[in-house]
């Protein structure tokens, strides 16, 4: 396994639509090794393969307080969602900031697992959340995008002054 490089807001490469899996083969299923690594690295409990500039429908999730319990996506669709859910999200792609994002309460969502077998989770809460959060990215979109536009500039402006720092 290999820790990734994960992309950082407001990062172009982060804008691409990720293409789905034609087949899960060796290849994908070191990719998802590689991206729970990296996502436990962070830490973080959602990354998707848009982050770590592999455009391909895959995501990992885990939830869990343990750590234990990785969930893996790939080619998800979301089949139904249903009510309203106001929750603070953050990103790995966007490192130290936080915001109130309005989401689905519920989900649906079909995907395949490491082993390409096809399966069909409902999910609410947290676990709701990470799914819509993680499937935006797989659509080219970062949860700031949902913030308005003064906000996104700055955070864009804080993060740039955070790189300059490091320099």
């Amino acid at each position: 396994m290999a820790k990734l490089t994960i992309l950082r807001y407001p990062d172009p490469r982060l804008y691409t639509v990720a293409k789905p899996v034609a087949t899960v083969d060796e290849r994908i299923r070191r990719l998802v090794a590689d991206m729970a690594e990296t996502m436990y690295d962070a830490p973080g409990i959602g990354l998707a393969a848009t982050q770590v500039d592999q455009h391909v429908q895959v995501l990992v999730i885990d939830i869990s307080e343990e750590r234990n319990d990785l969930r893996v996506f790939i080619n998800p669709v979301l089949l139904s969602s249903d009510g309203i859910a106001i929750h603070e999200e953050g990103c790995l792609s966007v490192p130290g900031i936080y915001d109130k994002v309005t989401r689905a309460e519920r989900v649906t969502v079909q995907a395949l697992d490491a082993e390409g077998k096809s399966f069909t989770l409902d999910a609410e809460g947290l676990m709701a959340v990470c799914v819509q959060h993680e499937m935006d990215h797989l659509l080219g979109k970062v949860f700031v995008q949902y913030l308005s536009p003064l906000k996104q500039s700055r955070i864009k402006n804080k993060l740039k002054k955070r790189v300059l720092e490091t320099m």
